[in-house]
């Protein structure tokens, strides 16, 4: 038998001749070398894997084509807590330097995947929105109370901006994508506080003819109360967020927090920073005035409007219940967008517009490496073609650099010779016009048809933009041994494939093929004195598997590793290999087929476990326009149920194989019969919006409390808080007609909405009580309050408006400038109804209450002047 033995170099072995060269054994006083005995020589390893980097449609100007050129890649990742844009300039900046000294010339260098990069450019994009807000808002504050006002305005934004950056800073978060989000969202709130005091300043300097200290600090305290108030619904409405578990607190963490955090800041600057601006920045008296008159024009127009709307509704009961009635069924007609219309599609997150995204292919167990390098070249040479795609690199037999969406799927454990994928890189967002969805899409039509026939499944992979998961759909399936467990996940997979907003099905259960095996004969073993683990090493040994050494021929770092392998044409042959020599604890050699045999045998099925409990995975991507799980997975238990007519899904047998389907956490004991958990987004899902369920009834709570607390009384707080489910009239047409999903952020959206909507509440009904208490009816009072206190509502809801129109293009925060833009017109039109009608209602509790302090402050006309007491 030719053998060709790699043996251990001496340290000063440095080639292949040197090893030809070394002594193995002396016979009959003559030296045997390993050149006697074994022929060396230095070339490449069998190939186990493959990587190959292609060139795209869309090459970028200076960068040299490619097609299938040999690649090697270098994964570098940063360390915990230090800044991803710093790091990867630093390895750029280390590249250059190594052109031409380590990296030869002829080697080209191409980056496939900057996180840096892409950190930077979305960081300095929400920076631009960031000012683009602030102007929006300054200019909104400009039109309404003048140049003076912008500018005090202008500079308490960036004042309290700073100060909440400070802040996380101090609590150790850091600042990127979605802090800056909650920085952009809280800018359209925090500036209500500003304006209150300013405009309650203006009003009181011009009651007196005087623009004097004293009366500006009293305006302050006077608008303190219910400011404070005011400002403590909306942190109620935003703390308990941070309090969401699973995978997604974290993630949304920064919104309530830096939320809360910028309303205290903007509480703080509005009762210390505002006062002092405003002095400093004070307009004259002939500006006042001709701003009052102008008010008192408008407030005439508005008393009348509302004495138009307000006064039937009370005076005549069938239009009155006729409005409400009118405003529960549209608020019912709305909610059939969710359900059954499925015109408003519910989903966690969207997908955002990512420059990349990855083709896994999984080919049948056993595939031999080139038959898969093969079809994946075939892959890439179809792919490259599409206009958009820059690059692709190939890995086959091995795994590409993985992130955090390939670590929960455990991507880095892929190195079998049947599995590869394709990483796909794409031009700037900004220099196409499809998202990358749009384009992964077409690439799962273009692949697909070369499937046909290989037995192969491909999964098109796009990078989640919240908590990644195993897969989209996930059905966990239990039972109570093996076989069925595996009997049930090969029907389901069918059942998968047949549901239209389901593609790339798979499962994790590894199809049979066959191995080949050595079984050793304990007792002939024994007898020869040979063991198992003897017999084993010489059989890696002849296979090629085992290292004896290296040779440290150009670096240490990068050694030459010596192996010992019998020839292909030898080990390719089970007879032949079956005379290969096993030495025994004396030196006597034995044939291998003495100690055992060759047999053909199928390779043992994985077993895999979650919580101590036997489970199999059944997986599927969402597609098409309903592409959240709940949907697709609805449609797979309609499919279900068609089995036997909904009485269990059975063997052709007989025998029942699937019990009962969950859709939340299956109870203990349910391995001992068939059934199947639904998992991957559905569970974040779930998990998040029940949180958030919670965490909205628990803002509920405590806004009710705190308004309690101030008014003393049960029945207006609730009063106050009834346009809170109204929200919804507005935010889901409001979803409908811009064709956004309605996704975690959009709950976000609409659990703010609540506390900046009670705080409108507040601002009427605090106004409307102080007018009653001068001795004006409930009627005049409520319609008083509605004339003065507009006029503030509708700046706040335009500057939130502005503030969140610079959100309303990103994917993934669409969802809450949705719900913070419709939710709130509709909320804020409906609250000028609303309050004062229920207010009316609840005429007794207006007028039997304490003063509060203050009247909000604004500029009103002069038919009912509140009283303002001091205490």
């Amino acid at each position: 038998m030719s053998v060709s033995l790699k043996f251990t170099a001496a340290p000063s072995s440095s080639s292949a001749e040197d090893v030809k060269r070394l002594m193995v054994a002396m016979i009959e006083g003559r030296p045997v070398y390993v050149r006697d005995v074994a022929t060396v020589t230095e070339e490449p390893s069998d190939a186990g894997r493959s990587v190959g980097y292609y060139t795209g449609t869309a090459l970028v100007e200076g960068v040299e084509k490619a097609d299938n050129a040999p690649a090697v890649t270098v994964a570098i990742a940063k360390k915990h807590g230090t800044n991803g844009v710093n790091v990867a300039e630093a390895v750029l900046a280390k590249l250059e330097a190594l052109k031409g000294r380590i990296i030869p010339d002829n080697v080209n260098v191409e980056v496939t995947r900057n996180y840096g990069e892409t950190a930077k450019a979305k960081v300095n994009e929400l920076i631009f929105k960031l000012f683009v807000a602030t102007g929006i808002v300054t200019v909104l504050v400009w039109f309404f109370l003048g140049f003076r006002a912008a500018g005090v305005v202008l500079i308490v934004i960036p004042a309290v901006i700073t100060t909440t950056v400070f802040s996380a800073w101090l609590m150790g978060m850091t600042i990127d994508r979605v802090s800056l989000f909650a920085l952009i969202f809280s800018i359209g709130i925090l500036v209500d506080d500003a304006i209150v005091v300013v405009e309650n300043i203006y009003r009181r300097w011009l009651m007196i003819e005087d623009t004097d200290v004293e009366t500006a600090v009293d305006a302050v305290r006077e608008v303190g109360n219910p400011t404070i108030l005011a400002t403590g619904t909306v942190i109620a409405a935003l703390l308990p967020m941070g309090f969401v578990s699973g995978m997604m607190g974290p993630y949304m963490l920064p919104i309530p927090v830096l939320g809360s955090v910028a309303m205290v800041i903007s509480l703080f600057a509005a009762f210390a920073f505002t006062p002092w601006l405003t002095n400093r920045f004070k307009p004259s008296l002939k500006s006042l005035r001709e701003a009052a008159e102008k008010e008192h024009k408008q407030a005439a127009r508005m008393e009348k409007l509302f004495r138009g709307l307000i006064v039937p509704l009370v005076t005549n009961k069938k239009k009155g219940y006729a409005f409400l009635l009118a405003i529960i069924m549209v608020f019912f007609a709305f909610m059939l967008l969710f359900y059954p219309m499925q015109a408003v599609r519910v989903k966690m997150l969207p997908l955002d517009n990512k420059p990349e995204f990855n083709v896994v292919l999984n080919m049948p167990e056993g595939t031999a490496l080139p038959v898969t390098a093969n079809l994946v070249h075939t892959m890439a040479t179809k792919l490259k073609e599409i206009p958009e795609v820059t690059a692709l690199q190939t890995y086959t037999g091995t795994a590409s650099p993985f992130n955090f969406n390939g670590l929960v799927r455990h991507y880095y454990l892929r190195q079998q010779s049947w599995q590869a994928d394709i990483q796909v890189q794409l031009t700037d967002k900004h220099d196409r016009k499809r998202t990358s969805h749009e384009i992964a899409v077409e690439a799962r039509a273009l692949l697909q048809p070369l499937l046909k026939a290989t037995g192969g499944k491909l999964q098109v992979v796009e990078m989640p933009p919240g908590p990644p998961v195993l897969q989209s759909v996930v059905a966990e399936i239990y039972g109570p041994d093996a076989n069925t467990r595996r009997q049930v996940a090969a029907d389901l997979t069918k059942l998968f494939e047949q549901a239209e907003n389901l593609d790339d099905v798979d499962n994790l259960m590894e199809e049979d093929h066959e191995i080949l095996r050595f079984i050793v004969d304990s007792d002939k073993a024994q007898r020869n004195g040979i063991t198992a683990e003897t017999v084993n090493r010489t059989l890696e040994m002849a296979m090629g598997g085992f290292i004896l050494g290296d040779i440290k021929k150009n670096a240490l770092i990068d050694p030459t590793r010596i192996v010992m392998q019998v020839p292909l044409s030898a080990r390719s042959q089970i007879y032949r290999l079956s005379q290969l020599p096993v030495t025994n604890h004396i030196g006597q050699f034995v044939p291998l087929h003495e100690l055992g045999t060759f047999v053909f045998d199928k390779q043992d099925k994985p077993i895999y476990r979650k919580d101590l409990r036997a489970v199999e995975y059944v997986t599927a991507e969402t597609v098409g326009r309903l592409a959240a799980p709940v949907y697709g997975q609805g449609q797979v238990e309609t499919l279900l149920a068609e089995f036997n007519n909904g009485e269990g899904y059975r063997s052709p047998d007989g025998t029942l194989l699937l019990d009962e389907a969950y859709w939340l956490k299956s109870p203990q004991g349910v391995e001992s019969k068939s059934a199947f958990e639904w998992g991957g987004e559905w569970t974040v899902t779930w998990e998040t919006f029940r949180d958030m369920g919670i965490a909205f009834a628990a803002a509920l709570v405590l806004i009710y409390m705190l308004i309690v607390a101030q008014f003393g009384n049960f029945t207006l707080p609730a009063i106050i808080m009834a346009p809170i489910p109204l929200t919804l009239i507005g935010i889901v047409p409001g979803h409908w007609l811009m064709d956004a999903e309605f996704t975690a952020t959009s709950m976000i959206g609409f659990i703010a909405l609540a506390g900046i909507i009670v705080r409108n509440s507040i601002l009427l009904v605090d106004f409307a009580r102080e007018t009653v208490l001068s001795g004006e009816t409930v009627l005049e009072s409520v319609i008083r309050s509605c004339e003065a206190r507009t006029r503030p509502i509708i700046i706040t809801a335009l500057a939130l408006f502005g503030g969140s129109m610079v959100i309303l293009s990103d994917p993934i925060f669409q969802g809450m400038a949705v719900s913070l833009i419709f939710g709130g017109a509709v909320a804020t039109l409906l609250t000028l109804l609303i309050i004062p009608l229920g207010c009316i209602s609840a005429g007794d509790s207006l007028s039997g209450l304490p003063p509060s302090g203050g009247n909000g402050g604004g500029f009103h006309s002069g038919h009912a002047q509140p009283v303002t007491r001091k205490w």
